[in-house]
């Protein structure tokens, strides 16, 4: 989250008191992520996140907010967008799109175990089946077409052996996307940036010592795609070591049980789940490429290296996931 627009007390009071949210008590900035502005607001009534669209538009956002309450209403911890007296949740600030959702509770959890990769894999395949009936439509604006149209954009900025690497590999996810095992992966709205800090959960855990996940937030990346890539961004953040990239086999494990303990794997998602890791670690290169060599002004601003991405992906080339020794029999349709 960032600051790009500066938005005044008196104005975020004015857009709560017609939402009936309450009285506004308290208006704070917030940084980590770069994408949109986010205030965090307290009124006398709960806590709220503010959130100023930047890049989207008004003819995109209905897509995020609906999924958000179609998500919710579904027992989805998902934030739920306040809707005013005509029953709109896609509002307008300071001549931008807005939206106000329920803060959830907890915290991020920045060094997870395998028992939180349990939670969220669960978590993440009930969503998946949560939103099959979801009855808007929207690509994932940060897929395959994006890629293609950013390389070039990038590439003056990269040394010899990253230009090299990023050609290829975007070759290689053109020939995996012309294939037949692609067309037939099974698709639907997916999260696509489910994140360590896009995840929250309960300060305390369960009476069995278990971590409660209390949400996933932040859609602003959704769209309808594929959901292995959804499962193979979630891996390629949860389940590796930091410094490295290099995969942690037991949450790799937990995680894979745990989403395909309710959504069995197809046999093309089997076939690439390894190419679709590849995949969701160059498009996060791309994006922190694209956000560090080509910044917006933000009064709060907290930037991503994109070295971190480049290293995930040389590990997914050079060690390609062995599904057969994570995912019992039950993973497979």
């Amino acid at each position: 989250m960032a600051v790009y627009t500066e938005v005044s007390f008196d104005e975020a009071s004015t857009l709560l008191h017609t939402l009936k949210l309450g009285k506004l008590q308290d208006l704070q900035g917030c940084s980590g992520g770069i994408e949109n502005t986010n205030y965090f607001v307290t009124t006398d009534q709960a806590a709220y996140v503010l959130t100023l669209f930047e890049r989207l538009s008004f003819a995109q956002l209905p897509f995020y907010l609906h999924l958000m309450k179609h998500l919710a209403l579904r027992g989805i911890p998902a934030p739920d967008p306040a809707a005013d007296r005509a029953g709109d949740i896609l509002h307008e600030l300071k001549g931008k799109p807005a939206a106000v959702v329920n803060r959830l509770r907890g915290k991020s959890e920045l060094s997870p175990t395998h028992a939180h990769c349990t939670a969220v894999g669960d978590m993440l395949a009930k969503m998946h089946l949560a939103a099959r009936d979801f009855d808007r439509a929207q690509p994932n604006l940060r897929g395959l077409d994006w890629w293609n149209e950013t390389v070039p954009v990038v590439m003056p900025f990269l040394d010899p052996d990253q230009a090299a690497l990023i050609r290829s590999e975007l070759a290689y996810q053109n020939h995996v996307a012309a294939s037949s095992a692609y067309t037939a992966l099974p698709r639907g709205p997916i999260h696509a940036d489910l994140f360590r800090d896009n995840v929250m959960f309960d300060r305390e855990p369960d009476a069995q010592g278990n971590p409660v996940l209390t949400g996933f937030f932040d859609f602003y990346f959704a769209g309808v795609d594929a959901w292995a890539f959804d499962l193979a961004v979630c891996l390629n953040d949860w389940c590796i070591d930091l410094a490295s990239g290099v995969m942690d086999e037991a949450r790799t494990s937990a995680f894979l049980q745990a989403y395909t303990a309710i959504r069995p794997l197809s046999a093309a998602e089997r076939e690439l789940l390894p190419a679709l890791l590849r995949a969701g670690a160059l498009r996060f290169w791309l994006s922190r490429l694209w956000d560090l060599h080509l910044p917006r002004e933000a009064a709060v601003l907290q930037a991503h290296d994109p070295a971190h991405f480049e290293r995930i992906l040389r590990q997914r080339i050079a060690y390609p996931i062995q599904l057969s020794t994570h995912l019992n029999q039950h993973a497979f349709n």
